[in-house]
């Protein structure tokens, strides 16, 4: 079954999967309906995650029900444990750059929020806007959620800029990126054009960049307070496995 479901992943292009899985999650949770892992997102248990990674593939990291990788299971339960973003009587305002499938309804249903999503081909955006020339005021919002997206964006300095120009003071953005943690600096290299090639250095065949340790420097530079987040470390062994999550992957809490 892995084989199939990685010829799948491998041979259908992303816009056109992206639609098929709306449709293929029901099925997909029933299949593999077992009690070996855990979506903390749904509380729906499996046998299996689905593999998935550009190139080397990797396994067990894709939720049959929600669709979440590790990155958005690690996100929901700092979310969940460690904020006040479920659970505040006071209304939030938040802004929540390319909105993920395993949240997008969520959290437009949680009524403490006053949602906004934007992105600038996204349908799921409300707002479609270049992140790096926002058409928000300044100090606009009390939380920015900004996952993988940076690594996009050729000048990710302006982004930042923008992304702390619209938070407000004492609002916390989580800027999640992929990084290498075993390197000190980031490595960009605007010569390399080759998409298999990009993919091969990068991760992805549109990342302009794989940051390093010096990613959570260069937010600290923009202006931000910057806490390097190992929520996987606060949380036991057991449920890290049972989860599905990035071990020692670290969430870039940003305070304003």
């Amino acid at each position: 079954m892995k084989k199939i479901f990685k010829f799948i992943l491998n041979t259908i292009p992303r816009p056109l999967l992206i639609r098929l899985s709306y449709v293929a999650k029901p099925i997909l949770a029933l299949l593999l309906k077992g009690n070996t892992f855990t979506d903390p997102i749904d509380g729906k248990n499996f046998r299996m995650f689905l593999p998935y990674g550009y190139g080397n593939q990797r396994n067990n990291v894709l939720s049959p029900s929600t669709l979440s990788l590790e990155r958005h299971r690690l996100l929901w339960l700092y979310l969940q444990n460690e904020t006040d973003f479920f659970t505040s009587k006071e209304k939030k305002k938040v802004l929540h750059f390319a909105p993920e499938q395993a949240f997008y309804k969520l959290f437009r249903n949680q009524k403490n929020l006053e949602y906004t999503t934007t992105d600038l081909l996204s349908p799921l955006a409300d707002v479609k806007a270049d992140i790096c020339d926002l058409p928000f005021e300044d100090n606009q919002y009390d939380i920015i959620l900004c996952n993988h997206v940076l690594e996009h964006i050729p000048n990710d300095s302006k982004a930042m800029q923008e992304l702390y120009r619209v938070l407000k003071p004492g609002g916390m953005a989580i800027l999640q990126i992929p990084q290498d943690l075993s390197r000190a600096t980031t490595y960009a290299d605007d010569l390399i054009v080759d998409q298999k090639e990009r993919a091969k250095i990068f991760g992805q065949y549109d990342h302009v960049r794989i940051y390093g340790r010096d990613y959570f420097d260069k937010l600290r530079s923009i202006g931000f307070r910057v806490v390097e987040e190992d929520y996987t470390a606060k949380i036991s062994a057991e449920l890290v496995e049972k989860y599905c999550l990035a071990k020692g992957e670290i969430i870039p809490v940003c305070f304003k």
